[in-house]
């Protein structure tokens, strides 16, 4: 039901833009209600914005207040005004705060200056991100890096170092599948810069179940993020749309290996489509893993050997290089700033960077016995990394 109306109208809806939808005054908890509304998709709620905008200023401020007819006066039809209605009321909002909360996941909307930029810039940016893990990274230059799921040992071992090149200067991005997305998630996640796994399911639930070790490391010391709200069921058609967004938060694409009719290859044709740039790593010509790589240096992809290839190309829009530590064990680069904590305090300190935060909650998140916790605080304090404020809650400096 849901797609055959979205479908209806997807051909006579416009992209909205991030001034026009914040003029309309939509409240984001309002945007998230929508969102997460049965039969209520991409299209209908840019129709939604497009009506505010025709309307004037403000004129979507009020809409948690709205009822059926209003919701139906904006073009949705009986079941999805019925159901806009009943998830925007305040007792619906609320329940869904304490669903995210007890999963440990935040909400980045559309109308939020923690929006990634570069996502805004595709023709159909998702109105909400779902996220568990470092939300900085979002925030910082970022490579993707794709490839087949049934990955040689040569492709699995290029990926893995690969993404550990790139990351001591961008954000690693893919899609946490088995093969090439799972190695370059390996490689990356203890780099600086880190890497973010875009799921097609909700960030609750790990897909793969093979992935489940690198799925709770990545929510620990990397970012899991999607565009589908909790509890949703997976299906194939969720696929194409996660790789729109692994495509949108990139500067480019790196395929590792692909057949001619892989997955990666429509993530390579989405940033082609968003005027992003593609790089191939070379594999053998004779392998059919490889053979879709290959075939896209036909379509103009450029060559790349090592992480320094994508250094240089982007070196125009790159913070300055890592300089190797001083005497005194200080460090300065892209992304070096944490780099002289231990694990346990790095994880706490990205724990209170995410958000301030009580010795309950920190002992919760972390899963530290208290007297580990407090020793922990204490080190973080005299480090001058974060500071304890009235209600003993502790904010990063």
């Amino acid at each position: 039901m849901r797609e055959n109306e979205e479908n209806g109208k997807k051909e006579n809806v416009r992209v909205v833009s991030l001034a026009e939808a914040r003029e309309t005054g939509m409240p984001r908890e309002v945007l998230i209600s929508l969102h997460e509304t049965e039969g209520v998709g991409r299209v209908t709620i840019a129709t939604i914005f497009l009506y505010g905008v025709m309307k004037g200023p403000g004129s979507l401020r009020h809409t948690g207040d709205f009822l059926a007819g209003d919701w139906r006066d904006m073009g949705l039809s009986a079941r999805q005004a019925l159901a806009a209605e009943k998830s925007v009321r305040p007792a619906a909002r609320e329940r869904r705060r304490s669903r995210h909360a007890a999963g440990r996941m935040g909400a980045v909307t559309y109308l939020d200056d923690e929006y990634p930029a570069l996502l805004r810039e595709i023709s159909d940016p998702p109105w909400v991100l779902y996220c568990r893990g470092r939300l900085e990274l979002l925030q910082r230059p970022a490579i993707a890096i794709v490839g087949t799921r049934l990955a040689t040992g040569y492709g699995r071992k290029v990926a893995e170092q690969f993404a550990e090149g790139c990351a001591g200067r961008m954000t690693v991005v893919s899609g946490l599948a088995k093969g090439i997305d799972a190695a370059a998630h390996r490689g990356a996640v203890s780099g600086a810069c880190g890497t973010i796994a875009v799921l097609a399911g909700g960030v609750d639930r790990c897909y793969p179940p093979e992935n489940a070790a690198l799925y709770r490391e990545m929510g620990m010391h990397g970012l899991l993020l999607s565009e589908s709200p909790p509890d949703t069921i997976l299906h194939p058609g969720l696929f194409p749309l996660r790789n729109r967004i692994i495509a949108g938060l990139s500067y480019g694409v790196v395929v590792v290996e692909a057949a001619r009719r892989s997955g990666a290859l429509i993530t390579a044709d989405l940033a082609s489509g968003y005027n992003r740039d593609v790089f191939v790593i070379p594999g053998q010509v004779t392998s059919p893993r490889s053979l879709g790589a290959l075939e896209y240096y036909r379509k103009g992809a450029h060559p790349a050997l090592d992480a320094s290839d994508i250094f240089q190309y982007y070196e125009y829009r790159l913070p300055p290089a890592a300089r190797p530590k001083t005497g005194n064990g200080e460090a300065s680069g892209a992304c070096g700033e944490e780099e002289e904590l231990r694990a346990d305090e790095l994880l706490v300190y990205r724990l209170i960077l995410d958000r301030p935060s009580s010795v309950d909650e920190l002992a919760v998140f972390s899963g530290m016995t208290f007297g580990h916790l407090h020793s922990i605080l204490l080190s973080l304090q005299i480090k001058r990394r974060i500071e304890q404020q009235p209600g003993s809650v502790y904010h990063v400096l």
